[in-house]
């Protein structure tokens, strides 16, 4: 279904914590044909928050609000925790609004199905903010492989690591199977995400999972190793508990290969609060962050491409006014989400599972 006129569409964006201040709602702010319209959070210091930075905006205190005036909106985001993502975007949907939801989907590949069909059914747009498919280094990878210049891809090696010795609390790091926490679903959604996007489907999941920080509840420290139906394999960390990082991506294919360290900008920019469009080139990196192609007798500096998350809403706006496939689809997250559950299985038994 397409929205009609020329007038920007009206977006509400469901909670205001750091998903919501720091990515969704700067970046609708930022795009061009959408308006943040209505904010839901009950929380008094997130609105005054909210308030200074998006003046103007009107709040909510619970989504039921949102349904009752369906009719005035042409968007709804998700960025409420995790437990919540299944049944606000079925009421989203049964009130006849398009649905941005942040990851994880949902915590079951069935559930994600079940609002794909319901999309599809009511005819409305469904999308998943995978952010991570417009980081830089993920960019310049896939303009590398489509250019075949790593020759046959044999083996990826992806990480998000980081050295949090001490949890943080709150729902993430739950050890409540409820609230979809752990770093199987919080960092192994972008994971799992790019390898699938870049290498197709998996048949073969082999994990490991430990809690290892003292007072954690929920996975910190985990490997996940996938087989592709192409023969590519991919090899995925995903830790708050590294003391050493290793690179972020390192690619090996039969002519050559690309190695990348440290994390894309954007994040770091929007949450010192940098916005699209201001200042220096948005999402480029410094020359000093550029990755390394090759083999070790003859490497070459890769110039990175810069980052694009706006792209993401971009396509979202494109999507809504003509009908073209959103840039994520819910079927893309279950698939993802079908690997994870998978890689919950096989960190339990210690045995591989076929998909």
């Amino acid at each position: 279904m397409s929205v009609p006129g020329t007038a920007p569409l009206r977006v509400a964006l469901v909670g205001y914590g750091p998903a919501g201040s720091f990515f969704h709602a700067p970046l609708i702010a930022a795009t061009p044909g959408l308006a943040l319209d209505t904010i839901v959070t009950g929380n008094s210091d997130r609105r005054a928050q909210a308030r200074s930075e998006h003046p103007g905006v009107a709040f909510a205190d619970t989504a039921d609000e949102l349904w009752a005036r369906a009719g005035e909106l042409d968007l709804v985001v998700l960025a409420s925790p995790n437990r919540t993502h299944v049944p606000l975007a079925t009421a989203a949907l049964q009130a006849g609004l398009p649905v941005v939801v942040d990851k994880p989907l949902a915590a079951t590949a069935a559930e994600a199905r079940e609002l794909a069909a319901l999309a599809e059914q009511r005819d409305l747009l469904l999308s998943v903010f995978q952010n991570r498919r417009w980081d830089s280094d993920f960019r310049t990878l896939r303009a590398l492989l489509e250019r075949r210049e790593l020759g046959e891809v044999h083996r990826f090696e992806s990480r998000f690591e980081r050295w949090r010795p001490q949890p943080k609390g709150g729902w993430r790091e739950s050890g409540d199977p409820a609230e979809i926490g752990g770093l199987r679903y919080d960092l192994g959604s972008h994971l799992v995400d790019q390898a699938l996007t870049l290498f197709g489907p998996a048949r073969l999941v082999y994990a490991e999972s430990d809690v290892r920080r003292p007072g954690a509840a929920a996975d910190d420290d985990d490997f996940i190793a996938l087989t592709h139906v192409s023969g590519v394999r991919s090899h995925l960390w995903m830790s708050a508990t590294t003391a050493r990082l290793g690179p972020r991506f390192r690619v090996l294919g039969s002519t050559g290969g690309y190695v990348t360290y440290g994390l894309d900008p954007q994040e770091a920019a929007l949450r010192e609060g940098l916005r699209p469009g201001e200042g220096a080139a948005w999402g480029a990196e410094p020359e000093s962050a550029w990755g390394t192609a090759g083999t070790d007798e003859n490497v070459r500096p890769v110039p990175s491409l810069p980052g694009d998350y706006p792209a993401f809403y971009a396509a979202v706006g494109t999507a809504l006014r003509e009908g073209t496939p959103p840039p994520v689809t819910a079927l893309e997250a279950a698939a993802a989400i079908e690997v994870i559950e998978a890689a919950g299985e096989s960190a339990r038994t210690g045995q591989a599972v076929a998909l």
